[in-house]
C-alpha cells in the first residue's frame, strides 16, 4: 500500500512512540525523534507533511519547538498536533496560541489518532493542490496579461505612427520622445514637487502613452501639415487644433470605453503639450502648474526632438543649440524645474536620438 506522506513523531517516552508507531506505519512514512533539537534537524532534513509533538520533554518543550517550526517560513505550514498528558485547558488554549492545528489528550484512543491524522493529512494535501492551482492561474492570468499588454502597446503605437508618418518620414521620434519623457520622470520621481504624481507605476504609463501626444494630427489638412515654408496666421491656427482634435479623440475613448489612469495621462498629453509655463501655449493658455505634468514632460521632450530633427520647412538643429534653446526658454516655455533636471541629463538625450535617430 501506498504511503500516504511523511508523519514526525516527537516524544521522549519510547511507550508512546511504539504506540503511534503501531497505528500509523502502515498508512504513513514514519519518523522518530525524542527531543525538540532532533526534531528539528528532521525537520530541516525532510520538511514532514504533518508532526505529532508532545509537550512535555527535556531541555526544550513542545511548545518551544513548535514556535520554532512556526517561526520558519519555510516550515510554517506544516500542521503540528500536540499530543499530551495535560489536560488543563489553559495548556490546551497556550498550544493552539503558539499555532497547533489540533490537540490530543494522553491515554491516547487509537481511533481518535488515526482520524485526527488523516483529517489533518487530507487538510495539508488540499492545501498543497489549491496553492499549486493558484499559482498555475496566477501564471496564466500573468502570461495572459502581458499577451494583453503588448497587443495594446502595439496597437496604441500604430495609432501613433499613422498620424506620425503623415508629418515625419519615420516613426523614431516617437521612440525618442517617450524615452526622453521617461528618462526626465525618473529623475524627478523623489524630486518635492513630483514625488506624489510620479511613481514607477505612472511613469510607465506614461511612457506608454506618450506616443499618442501628436494623434490629432489625423485631422490636419496635408496641405499644412506637409507645407515646406512657413505657416500663414489662418494655416497656424489650424494647425494648432491638432492638440484638440487628438484630445477629444481620447476623450470620446473614456466615454466608450471608461475612464482609466492610461487613458487620462494620454488626454493631458494629446491637449496640453503645446502649453507653455508663461500661459502664451495653446489650446488654452494654461499657465504654470496649471499644465499636467505629463503635458509639461512631454513639452520639453517633443520640442527638443523637433529641434534637432529634419522637417519639411526646416534643417536639423544640433543638439548644442537645442539645449541652449531649451535653456533660454526655462520659466517662459518650460517648466524651470524640469529644465534643470533636462540640463542635467542633456547627454543621455543625445545618446537616445543617436540610437534612434530617423532612417
Amino acid at each position: 500500500m501506498d504511503k500516504q506522506g511523511n508523519v514526525l513523531i516527537v516524544d521522549d517516552e519510547r511507550f508512546y512512540l511504539n504506540i503511534l508507531v503501531e497505528l500509523l506505519q502502515q498508512d504513513y512514512q514514519l519518523h522518530l525523534a525524542n527531543d525538540g533539537k532532533q526534531a528539528l534537524k528532521i525537520v530541516a532534513e525532510i520538511l514532514p507533511d504533518l508532526i505529532l509533538l508532545d509537550i512535555v520533554m527535556p531541555d526544550m518543550n513542545g511548545y518551544e519547538v513548535c514556535s520554532s517550526i512556526k517561526g520558519n517560513p519555510e516550515w510554517c505550514g506544516i500542521p503540528v498536533i500536540f499530543l499530551t498528558a495535560n489536560t488543563d485547558l489553559d495548556a490546551e488554549i497556550k498550544a493552539f496560541d503558539y499555532g497547533a492545528v489540533d490537540y490530543i489528550t494522553k491515554p491516547v484512543s487509537a481511533p481518535t489518532v488515526k482520524a485526527r491524522v488523516k483529517t489533518h493529512m487530507a487538510l495539508k494535501q488540499a492545501l498543497a493542490a489549491l496553492e499549486n492551482q493558484n499559482r498555475y492561474l496566477e501564471d496564466k492570468v500573468a502570461a495572459r496579461t502581458r499577451e494583453i499588454e503588448l497587443t495594446q502597446d502595439a496597437a496604441i503605437f500604430s495609432m501613433a505612427s499613422i498620424a506620425e508618418t503623415r508629418d515625419n518620414e519615420t516613426g523614431a521620434h516617437l521612440f525618442r520622445t517617450q524615452r526622453y519623457l521617461k528618462l526626465l520622470a525618473v529623475q524627478l520621481k523623489n524630486h518635492p514637487k513630483f514625488r506624489d504624481c510620479l511613481d514607477d507605476e505612472t511613469i510607465d504609463l506614461l511612457y506608454k502613452s506618450a506616443p499618442l501626444h501628436d494623434i490629432g494630427k489625423i485631422g490636419v489638412p496635408d496641405n499644412i501639415l506637409k507645407k515646406p515654408g512657413k505657416l500663414t496666421e489662418e494655416e497656424f491656427v489650424e494647425m494648432q487644433k491638432h492638440t484638440i482634435y487628438g484630445g477629444d479623440a481620447i476623450k470620446r475613448a473614456e466615454r466608450e470605453l471608461g475612464s482609466s489612469s492610461f487613458l487620462r495621462y494620454a488626454r493631458e498629453i494629446a491637449y496640453f503639450h503645446q502649453e507653455k509655463w508663461d500661459g502664451s501655449g495653446y489650446p488654452e493658455g494654461l499657465k504654470g502648474e496649471q499644465i499636467p505634468v505629463s503635458a509639461r514632460l512631454m513639452a520639453v521632450s517633443d520640442v527638443y526632438d523637433a529641434l534637432i530633427s529634419k522637417r519639411v520647412y526646416k534643417p536639423p538643429m544640433k543638439h548644442e543649440q537645442a539645449v541652449d534653446y531649451i535653456a533660454t526658454h526655462k520659466g517662459s516655455h518650460f517648466d524651470p524645474e524640469i529644465v534643470d533636471v533636462f540640463l542635467g541629463v542633456e547627454q543621455d538625450f543625445k545618446r537616445i536620438a543617436s540610437e534612434f535617430r530617423d532612417r
